[in-house]
């Protein structure tokens, strides 16, 4: 069974960084992509960035585009999102997702229903 666990959220003041890691267990994750998205009290859950099974393509969604950035350390099984000058606006509960199947290209997909993994989420709060 495969579990994606999230941390590195908490409360962080406008302008601000913080550092989220998703570690998974049960599976390797090295050939599939992976991505972050978030869900802000009382809005559908968006997508954030996106990260190929090697790291070599990343999207990103336009409102954390030059302020997030994605990467992933295969050889341990973690994924990370450094957010930058965060603004009050990017608080959220943060996912971050898996694929099942493995991806020999350099697909990053941005649809929620691409994913089959999830993690239980960390709460980002950006207070002004």
């Amino acid at each position: 069974q495969v579990q994606l666990v999230e941390s590195g959220g908490g409360l962080v003041q406008a302008g601000g960084s913080l550092r989220l890691s998703c570690t998974a267990s049960g599976r390797t994750l090295s050939s599939v992509a992976m991505a972050w998205f978030r869900q802000a009290p009382g809005k559908e859950r968006e997508f954030v960035a996106a990260i190929s099974w090697s790291g070599g393509s990343t999207d990103y969604a336009d409102s954390v585009k030059g302020r997030f950035t994605i990467s992933r350390v295969n050889g341990k099984n973690t994924m990370y999102l450094q957010m930058n000058r965060l603004k009050p606006e990017d608080t959220a509960v943060y996912y971050c997702a898996a694929d099942r199947i493995p991806d020999a290209t350099i697909a990053t997909p941005s649809r929620a229903r691409a994913y089959d993994y999830w993690g239980q989420g960390t709460q980002v709060t950006v207070s002004s």
